[in-house]
């Protein structure tokens, strides 16, 4: 057997059933987080997870031997990726039934020691443990209270803990946040879309001490586009232009940025 955690995380094993491994995959689509590859099968996900994950890699030699958190794990394709930087353990918190069933597939092959909790951000200050280093990609403009989510994430930190945090963000100088009306970019459940000011008052407010931005880009269809393994829209379906959604507002940009305690 051999184990690739890569651009594309990948198992080559003679001893897999190919096509039971090919009717379970499909049987769990749609596959949103990824690439993964199981000997020739490539599960092309929505998401080229590797753009974002490549964009923070040369932050994460912070966490060697520590105990990490990934909230909005998705089917676990970031964590899969943490392993090689040798971190002493790593939960991941999602509430999807789907994300976690993709997981368990996975990690049935790839045999990581990984846990994955079907919970949300607001039970992850009751974990059972602290945590060192937590990332949350992409879940802050799904939250109707960003400042409480923020709160909670601090609350769930051990001294000295460090952040990982991205989200799609507005250009403006002002601390000012868009309010989506009934969607943003055919996604019904997104509340605000901050500036970066705006996102550093926030967390300001949450008493994080240290707001550093490590990059901004555009989100492409490079990065987010339709297959076959989601069967239905993606971005290119959600724009207008290369500068608005559908419903005229921006077009998504993402602001990652590093904070601590």
């Amino acid at each position: 057997m051999k184990l690739n955690f890569g651009d594309i995380v990948e198992i080559v094993d003679g001893s897999l059933n190919n096509e039971e491994i090919l009717q379970k995959a499909i049987s769990l689509k749609p596959w949103r987080k990824g690439p993964f590859k199981i000997n020739d099968l490539l599960i092309d996900s929505e998401w080229r997870s590797n753009v974002k994950f490549n964009l923070l890699k040369d932050h994460l030699g912070c966490i060697e031997n520590k105990v990490v958190a990934d909230i909005g794990c998705n089917n676990g394709y970031y964590m899969f990726r943490m392993l090689d930087f040798k971190p002493t353990k790593i939960v991941g918190f999602d509430p999807s039934k789907r994300c976690y069933e993709q997981f368990q597939f996975l990690n049935s092959l790839f045999k990581t020691n990984i846990d994955f909790e079907l919970l949300g951000v607001a039970d992850v200050p009751n974990y059972k443990h602290k945590f060192d280093v937590i990332f949350c990609l992409g879940v802050i403009y799904h939250r109707s209270d960003p400042v409480q989510m923020l709160k909670q994430i601090k609350q769930s930190l051990n001294k000295d803990g460090v952040v990982f945090l991205d989200t799609i963000y507005i250009e403006n100088e002002q601390p000012f946040a868009l309010v989506p009306d009934t969607s943003y970019a055919k996604m019904s459940n997104v509340y605000f879309i901050p500036t970066i000011s705006a996102l550093k008052n926030w967390c300001k407010k949450a008493n994080f001490k240290d707001f550093e931005v490590l990059t901004t880009c555009k989100t492409t269809i490079e990065e987010q586009r339709k297959t076959e393994w989601i069967d239905g829209f993606s971005l290119e379906d959600f724009l207008a232009d290369d500068d608005f959604t559908k419903e005229g507002y921006p077009a998504p940009k993402r602001v990652y940025v590093k904070l601590k305690v």
